[in-house]
């Protein structure tokens, strides 16, 4: 996936959902955890130097599974590449499951589910579709692939 660098670097600008100074490694063999600025915008995981006001990397928080290694330690591993963990230690344990929380929580399938399921939801409540009235219920990216059955045309 290609990115514009001046675009992140805006992006990274913006105001974050999380933001906190966390110890970071790399994936490769032989880095050792330093202390990184790491904030959490939009489905992007930014980190900078402390004294940095630019980003010195971003992850795209899409295809990868988090996971709590120990009590102050979570991890990111993207799913193409299960071989790269990126590692966070935290300043505490409700920290570490705040940040895992979060950053579950920011990828795009979780918001397309969630969409999917209070749409089905509001479907079955009301009988109407809330997306008609934007004139994208038919979207292929609002349907439901996940054998759940699809739902029900509006009633005429």
């Amino acid at each position: 996936m290609r990115f514009n660098e001046k675009e992140l670097v805006f992006l990274s600008r913006q105001p974050s959902e999380r933001a906190a100074e966390l110890g970071m490694r790399g994936p490769k063999k032989g880095d050792v955890v330093k202390r990184r600025l790491v904030k959490l915008i939009v489905n992007f995981l930014f980190y900078f130097r402390t004294d940095e006001d630019e980003p010195i990397g971003a992850l795209l928080l899409e295809q990868c599974r988090v996971e709590k290694e120990d009590n102050h330690v979570f991890s990111i591993v993207f799913l193409d590449e299960g071989e790269r963990k990126y590692l966070f230690e935290c300043d505490s344990q409700e920290q570490c499951v705040e940040w895992i929380d979060a950053i579950v929580k920011a990828s795009y399938e979780f918001m397309r589910k969630n969409l999917i399921h209070y749409r089905t939801e509001i479907h079955r409540l009301t009988g109407k579709d809330p997306l008609e009235q934007y004139g994208i219920s038919d979207e292929t990216r609002f349907q439901v692939n996940s054998g759940l059955p699809p739902l029900p045309p509006p009633p005429t």
